[in-house]
């Protein structure tokens, strides 16, 4: 018993350690606040040995073998100990020839995100000034600007990234992985990943996903060719088609979603719904950059849990965007992040278990468990009823509903087109992985992308190329893109029981504690499907989301207008919430721009008051 409980207590210490180290040269290293490639590529690589190291597999083994008391200590014990038996598990490397294939391919990520960082794109912007550009300007641009030279600036900026990865080295690295994971028994790094990642066959996977094309497929078709008919087929040119169906409404809704109002939107809703952060220190890196990574991300350098002594260790966690405030369109963006990246930060600070192995974002822990909270709460922010209740122009005026209807009418028709982007990465990395080395070639990987997204998105490039994705890149998210689609019909799911209890979303102070109580706080003691069914009373199920792709435009308007009717008429509890119980931490880089040490007041006027002076908003 003391041997064992010496050896959850090491396991415990050593990793927060190997893993805060990581996370800490990743971030400095992202952000661009340091050169220091090496270095975190060295770390990194001492983090997946110790994830990966068949003697701690071993020992834990042992140790559980032993404990066969029934009291409450060695019950903690032995789940803390199991906890880490699933870590290795889903990490183990079992051969020196494989773990000398890990190490080679973490350098060669590492001097593909060195290279990649000194890339410059241009664009033209919506001043008519050719520009550097970030991935989110870009998409931006694309959205909201009215000149289609513009805009196809944008599109050929992503598409340059495109052949800019094939040209660099990232087959050679797709080429790594595969005999990464042949020399575990894998037939391909993809099947590896879905293995590891979501406890499940790729034949499993695709069942899924193939069942959900199927249902959407109708819907799909259908909005393009009604888009077509009536803005003709250069409408469905790839830098045409979010601004067409947009655009116009993201301009004028812009007023109402300004970027320095963002921060404190997201607080105070967050509050609304009974959220707190148990104390977790949260650094916010929302502004773009030179040299910073071009992608929303949440990673946690310390894991919260409760330790042996019983005392709470609170998280501490970093997310990051890539705004633009003196951009159209950019508020939105940055609200979506807050709510999306604060869904993330939320849930692992919210994990209660005895270990740090449970509540870090790595295997175990599945991506669209994971994606599951953050797109809850990101979910809110397209309710007719959140628009209305914090989407407010300069004079304190809600969103008209008049712009909400035109919104749906825009947007409803694609519904089913936006699952379906997600849909074509599976299906795109799939067949990639699936070829020879030999036919990895940067030719055939775009013969793929273009195959792939015709065939699930009905016209090619549908506003971003495939190659041009972040997530391909790194090998943590590469082959796991799934999971932010798995993690939606979770969503609409758990949305959906909130409605039948509840009948409204925004700003009910339950769902906070109920998400913590039953998606949040097991971390990853339990599946995906265990927590939804522990909420929910129902297994996982894709017909939530496949039904609310397939509603029609009257159908979204009139479930709109009564939530906007209902709203209007409802008396809000009064949330217990009054702050997120959090340090909170708004960096540029290396620069602090505002805290709330002193107050959230004091953080928001801050804010505003930089982002006014830099930007002028």
């Amino acid at each position: 018993m003391e041997a064992a409980r010496q050896l959850f207590a090491a396991l415990n210490r050593d990793y927060l350690a190997v893993h805060k180290a990581k996370e800490d040269l990743f971030w400095d290293t992202y952000m661009a606040i340091s050169d220091d490639h090496a270095g975190f590529a060295k770390a990194e690589d001492a983090y997946k040995n110790f994830t990966s190291s068949p003697a701690k597999l071993a020992e834990v083994r042992a140790a559980l073998a032993q404990l066969s008391a029934d009291d409450a200590d060695t019950q903690a014990l032995k789940h803390g100990l199991t906890g880490w038996l699933a870590l290795f598990e889903s990490n183990i490397i079992d051969s020196d020839a494989a773990r000398d294939l890990m190490s080679q391919l973490i350098v060669m990520e590492a001097e593909l995100f060195a290279k990649k960082r000194d890339y410059v794109q241009t664009h033209i912007n919506d001043k008519g000034e050719r520009v550097e550009a970030t991935q989110g300007s870009l998409a931006t641009n694309m959205s909201t600007n009215p000149s289609e030279e513009a805009r196809k600036s944008s599109f050929d900026a992503m598409e340059g990234l495109e052949n800019w990865v094939l040209e660099n080295g990232f087959l050679e690295i797709v080429k790594q992985r595969n005999a990464f994971a042949r020399a575990q028994g894998y037939a391909n790094y993809f099947d590896y990943k879905v293995r590891k990642n979501e406890q499940m066959s790729s034949e499993e996977l695709f069942a899924i996903l193939d069942d959900f094309e199927v249902r959407t497929r109708d819907a799909n078709l259908r909005g393009l060719n009604e888009l077509a008919k009536e803005h003709g087929k250069d409408a469905l040119l790839p830098w045409n088609f979010r601004y067409t169906i947009s655009g116009d409404v993201a301009r004028q809704l812009d007023p109402y979603l300004p970027f320095a109002k963002g921060l404190q939107r997201w607080v105070d809703s967050f509050c609304g719904l009974g959220i707190t952060y148990r104390g977790a220190t949260l650094q916010l890196d929302l502004l773009e950059r030179k040299g910073k990574y071009q992608n929303g991300f949440c990673h946690g350098p310390i894991p919260s849990f409760v330790d042996a002594d019983g005392s709470w260790v609170a998280g501490q966690i970093n997310f990051t965007s890539d705004a633009k405030p003196d951009q159209v369109g950019s508020g939105a963006r940055a609200i979506n992040t807050l709510f999306h990246e604060g869904g993330h930060a939320a849930h692992f600070a919210n994990i209660t278990q005895n270990s740090p192995c449970f509540s870090q974002e790595f295997a175990p822990s599945s991506m669209a468990y994971a994606e599951t909270q953050s797109m809850f709460c990101d979910s809110l922010l397209e309710d007719a009823d959140w628009l209305k209740r914090y989407a407010k122009n300069a004079a304190g005026e809600a969103v008209p509903d008049a712009l909400i209807k035109v919104r749906i009418e825009k947007t409803q028709p694609f519904a089913a087109l936006n699952e379906r982007n997600i849909l074509v990465v599976p299906y795109f990395e799939r067949a990639l992985y699936l070829l020879a080395d030999d036919a990895l070639t940067s030719v055939n990987a775009l013969a793929l992308a273009r195959e792939f997204e015709m065939k699930i998105l009905g016209f090619e490039r549908a506003g971003r190329p495939l190659l041009a994705i972040p997530h391909l890149l790194n090998q943590e998210s590469a082959a796991a893109y799934h999971g932010y689609l798995l993690a939606n019909m979770a969503v609409y799911q758990t949305r959906a029981f909130f409605e039948r209890e509840y009948g409204y979303l925004t700003d009910n102070p339950a769902i906070g504690p109920l998400l913590s109580e039953h998606y949040w706080a097991p971390g990853n003691s339990i599946s995906h499907n265990a927590s939804l069914i522990s909420l929910t009373g129902e297994a996982f199920n894709a017909k939530y989301l496949a039904d609310a792709c397939n509603q029609t435009v009257e159908d979204a308007w009139n479930e709109a207008s009564d939530k906007i009717s209902a709203a209007a008429s409802r008396s809000y509890p009064e949330s217990p919430v009054k702050h997120l119980d959090a340090h909170i931490r708004i960096v540029h880089g290396a620069e602090l721009l505002a805290d709330n040490q002193q107050s959230d007041a004091q953080m928001y006027q801050d804010f505003e008051r930089w982002v006014v002076k830099q930007y002028g908003e």
